[in-house]
């Protein structure tokens, strides 16, 4: 392609122009930006790069980026590469079918998938908008698995074998495949996964008490698990997932709230009604159409409405509830307003947005943007939180320090 790279005196980057970045083509390496002569990455491989994403790092001035000099052999077969050629938004209808298999399935952490154990259920590779076999079983014919969890893209399996493989990840807590070293980071996977099984229950029924209740139970597993060790904190986030899952954003969200609220000193009452506030943050998603709640690109005036009548929908929802502390109610409807009133659906501003409310906000903010969708690259965390931190004003800049510095291991 003739791109020119510009190698920065004797360090380990390599310079190259913004616009060479392919729009709708998975970069084949990590990417960076410099920020006052520090090196910060702001894509992963394999992220698809989008206009979205262009146009962002414009806005800031940024006309070029960097790679490592080890990655430069991989830019020729990526220069050959067609833009947008990847790109959901080219393709309606594949996107639809897409939206209508994701529906089907539930995504699983590969990590929990450990080498030599008997699966009972099939697991498929979602990439590229496709579902294909990749570990074929069932009860009756369980497959010995090799170690598979180098592969790229998410792990899904079908709906139905969702309580197979609950209790093949609740056995691997009694297992002696587990090196006793593994075990606590198993048992914070596993109440990780177990939360994420719930809220797609919930989520594909949102009126269920049954589930509601059990919303709470598993809030007091997380808190008891952070509360033993704040460390296991980044063991129970999902952070490496190819697509976005709104069951996994749920969890994604309580964790990082009920952290938060611990680094705060709130009281054990105030942190389970903010982790299970936060937990069902987006119940009300449950009732909005999928053909809209999936929508590639951007939504119209309409669409956009009835994405933001979910707050409204979860509050109608919660308020039938009366085992549901009142004050759990304040993440869910409060979790889109902001500091300046721009936010939604009250247009609350200032001190009527309430504590439990204002950490849900950056908690909700932080997930979304870290977490890849088909029309947006995952920002990195450094990234995702210099977005926040650039809305000046919208959030509690406090408690934004404080979410920093929580999350100064995360990667």
């Amino acid at each position: 392609m003739g791109i020119t790279t510009r190698v920065i005196g004797e360090s380990k980057e390599q310079a190259i122009p913004l616009d060479a970045l392919k729009v709708g083509i998975r970069l084949p390496c990590d990417v960076f930006i410099k920020d006052r002569a520090v090196m910060k990455q702001v894509f992963n491989k394999g992220t698809i790069f989008t206009n979205i994403a262009k146009d962002t790092l414009k806005s800031k001035g940024i006309t070029e980026v960097y790679i490592q000099k080890g990655d430069a052999s991989a830019l020729e077969t990526y220069y050959k590469q067609d833009s947008r050629r990847e790109s959901v938004l080219d393709d309606p209808v594949a996107f639809k079918n897409y939206s209508f298999a994701k529906e089907q399935h539930h995504q699983i952490d590969k990590s929990l998938i450990l080498p030599g154990t008997e699966l009972p259920f099939s697991i498929y590779l979602a990439s590229k908008l496709e579902y294909k076999p990749l570990i074929e079983a069932s009860e009756k014919s369980p497959v010995k698995i090799p170690d598979i969890r180098l592969v790229e893209g998410d792990f899904v399996i079908k709906k139905s074998d969702i309580d197979l493989y609950n209790q093949y990840i609740n056995s691997l807590l009694s297992t002696q495949q587990v090196p006793e070293a593994e075990k606590n980071k198993i048992k914070s996977i596993a109440i990780r996964e177990n939360s994420k099984i719930l809220m797609k229950s919930l989520l594909d029924d949102p009126r269920s008490g049954e589930n509601i209740k059990k919303s709470q139970e598993v809030v007091n597993s997380m808190i008891d698990n952070i509360i033993e060790n704040k460390d296991f904190i980044y063991d129970m986030l999902s952070l490496r997932n190819y697509d976005y899952y709104t069951y996994t954003h749920c969890v994604n969200v309580s964790v990082l709230a009920i952290g938060l609220g611990l680094d705060l000193g709130l009281k054990r009452s105030e942190i389970e009604n903010l982790g299970t506030g936060a937990m069902l943050h987006d119940i009300g998603k449950g009732l909005i159409p999928h053909e809209v709640l999936n929508k590639q690109g951007k939504l119209d005036d309409t669409e956009y409405r009835i994405i933001q009548n979910h707050v409204i929908e979860g509050e109608k929802l919660m308020k039938e509830r009366k085992d549901i502390h009142e004050d759990s109610l304040i993440p869910l409807v409060q979790h889109h307003e902001k500091l300046t009133g721009k936010g939604y659906p009250y247009k609350l501003s200032g001190k009527d947005i309430k504590l439990l409310g204002r950490i849900t906000a950056i908690a909700d903010c932080y997930d979304a943007l870290t977490t890849q969708r088909p029309y947006k690259p995952a920002f990195t965390p450094f990234y995702a939180l210099q977005v926040i931190a650039r809305d000046r004003g919208d959030y509690d800049p406090e408690l934004l320090r404080l979410f920093v510095k929580m999350l100064g291991k995360v990667k």
